[in-house]
C-alpha cells in the first residue's frame, strides 16, 4: 500500500505504520498531474482541505482557482491521508469507516 501525505502529518505517520506502507511525501515530491487528477476525480472537492493553515493564508482570488492548480502550487492543500491499495482502490483519511476497510 502506499499513504501520500507528509511525514511531519500525525495521522499520516499513523496510517503508515498501521498500515506497514510506504509513505509519498508530497511535499518532498508533489504530485504529477495525472496523479492530482485522478484523486480529483475520486474525491472530489473533498480532497481540498479548506480548514488548513495553507487555504487560510490564501486570498480570496486564489482560492477560486481551479483545485488542481491549487493543490499542484500548494501540495499541503490535499486533505490527508491519500491511500491506495494495491489494486488502485483510493480512500481519503484515516477515519474509522477506512480502518475498518483497510485493517
Amino acid at each position: 500500500m502506499r499513504v501520500y501525505g507528509i511525514k511531519s502529518c500525525d495521522t499520516c505517520r499513523k496510517a503508515v505504520r498501521a498500515l506497514e506502507a510506504e509513505l509519498h511525501d508530497i511535499r518532498a515530491d508533489p504530485l504529477g498531474p495525472e496523479v492530482i487528477a485522478r484523486f480529483l476525480d475520486t474525491f472530489g472537492d473533498a480532497l481540498v482541505n479548506t480548514r488548513s493553515t495553507t487555504w487560510r493564508a490564501l486570498d480570496a482570488e486564489t482560492r477560486q482557482r481551479d483545485p488542481a492548480d491549487l493543490l499542484a502550487a500548494h501540495p499541503t492543500l490535499m486533505k490527508r491521508p491519500v491511500i491506495e491499495t494495491p489494486d488502485g482502490t483510493l480512500y481519503l483519511g484515516w477515519g474509522e469507516a477506512v480502518k475498518a476497510r483497510l485493517l
